[in-house]
């Protein structure tokens, strides 16, 4: 889809206005019935100049919103409220690199693609081994050990995670509470596995 200098245009590429009976291409594009959010940008519907202006002219952002929604959504925070994963406390970390972390942009790129497929031959040495299940990699990812782990090594990386993250070390502060709940149940699921018996 590329955008023409003249502003919000689009080369039709074959699409036509939805208008009823316009003849005319499709070069400009409103929001559809899904909008934007969680799963994604959302649809568009694509308009001849005419008729999206027409359309923008009528067009109602809050409709179908209740009443706490619409002040919500005019609130002068409206979308500071959320954390981003930059700017969470953690800012990311075990998630991504940090692009701060690297002069050059593609050096992180790298790195992420370089964590991603080192995880997935991680993943597929252990399903050839047949010692851990797709699971219990995963219980493993989240504790941060390799599929040479032992019952002796589980537990004391556990008891260092539990200590690190736990709210009564960290000055009461629950900001690593989904963190800790993810380590104690990667650890319930190791300590039951067969590969640790």
């Amino acid at each position: 889809m590329k955008q023409t200098r003249f502003h919000g245009r689009f080369e039709p590429q074959g699409r036509g206005c939805e208008a009823p009976g316009c003849a005319e291409p499709g070069e400009f594009r409103a929001p559809g019935a899904r909008r934007p959010g969680f799963d994604g940008p959302g649809d568009w519907r694509w308009f001849c100049l005419d008729h999206v202006r027409e359309f923008n002219a009528g067009y109602d952002y809050f409709a179908g919103m209740s009443g706490e929604e619409i002040l919500a959504a005019q609130s002068p925070i409206a979308g500071w409220a959320g954390e981003t994963r930059a700017f969470r406390p953690t800012a990311g970390i075990g998630d991504a690199p940090r692009w701060a972390d690297y002069a050059d942009p593609l050096d992180a790129i790298g790195a992420r693609a370089a964590g991603i497929r080192s995880r997935a031959e991680r993943a597929a040495r252990a399903a050839m081994d047949g010692r851990f299940s797709q699971e219990e990699v995963q219980a493993l990812e989240t504790m941060g050990l390799g599929l040479n782990a032992d019952l002796g090594k589980l537990r004391r990386r556990y008891s260092e995670l539990v200590r690190r993250y736990h709210p009564d070390r960290n000055g009461g502060d629950r900001k690593f509470e989904a963190r800790l709940t993810k380590v104690v149940e990667a650890y319930q699921t190791l300590r039951k596995s067969r590969a640790f018996l």
